[in-house]
């Protein structure tokens, strides 16, 4: 099977195993970029407890949030870990929408997919895969989330090489798909349940994955 059609194969049999994943879950365009950047090196459970936070102390709009002494922000956050770390980073991007933008997601994500993606890009502590995040689930733009699942997923079945970088596999994966956000959005959401159900960094657990038949000799590939 060839690698456009593996990766494609790959989308229809995690869909037909587990189903639409229900991602992003949130209220608001907004709400998803904050939850993007409060995720960092945390898990999901942690980032709603700070959202819940957040709604609770009247913070989740850019005006709010800009107002918010850094303190107190870094305390209703605290339950997403890092959280002096990412107050500053949360504040890093309101400031920028409200400087360059009037305080607005819209006019943001008016600009064109790329341009979008370098401005948030440009915001201090926002790396590729928070931006893509907020580029993909926030604004419905077409550009694929990588993240260490992906990554680790594609390695093992032998489609990227063990040093590829962000930018290579975001490729193999855009170039290989039709330009739809809602199946980015989508298969990355399944690549990541594969990982946690199967796919585990220590040993992968291959048995029952539905990606388990397109494994061919020798893979998975060992870290």
């Amino acid at each position: 099977m060839r690698t456009g059609e593996k990766i494609r194969a790959f989308y229809d049999a995690m869909l037909a195993a587990w189903g639409p994943q229900g991602w992003w879950p949130a209220e608001t365009p907004f709400e998803v970029v904050v939850g993007a950047i409060l995720t960092q090196n945390t898990n999901w459970k942690n980032v709603e407890r700070a959202i819940a936070n957040l709604k609770g102390e009247g913070l989740l709009s850019a005006e709010a949030l800009a107002r918010a002494a850094p303190e107190r922000l870094a305390e209703v956050i605290r339950p997403a870990g890092y959280y002096r770390v990412k107050a500053r980073r949360l504040r890093n991007f309101i400031d920028m929408l409200m400087r360059d933008f009037g305080g607005s997601l819209d006019a943001l994500f008016a600009l064109p997919a790329a341009a979008l993606r370098e401005r948030v890009l440009e915001v201090s502590g926002i790396g590729p895969e928070t931006a893509d995040s907020i580029v993909l689930y926030a604004a419905a733009r077409p550009v694929f989330v990588v993240d260490a699942y992906t990554a680790r997923i594609l390695y093992r079945h032998g489609l990227v090489d063990a040093d590829a970088t962000y930018e290579d596999i975001q490729s193999l994966m855009q170039d290989n798909l039709p330009d739809d956000p809602a199946m980015f959005q989508e298969y990355h959401a399944l690549l990541v349940e594969a990982g946690k159900r199967h796919c585990r960094k220590a040993a992968p657990l291959c048995s029952g994955c539905p990606l388990e038949r397109f494994l061919e000799r020798g893979q998975p590939a060992a870290e």
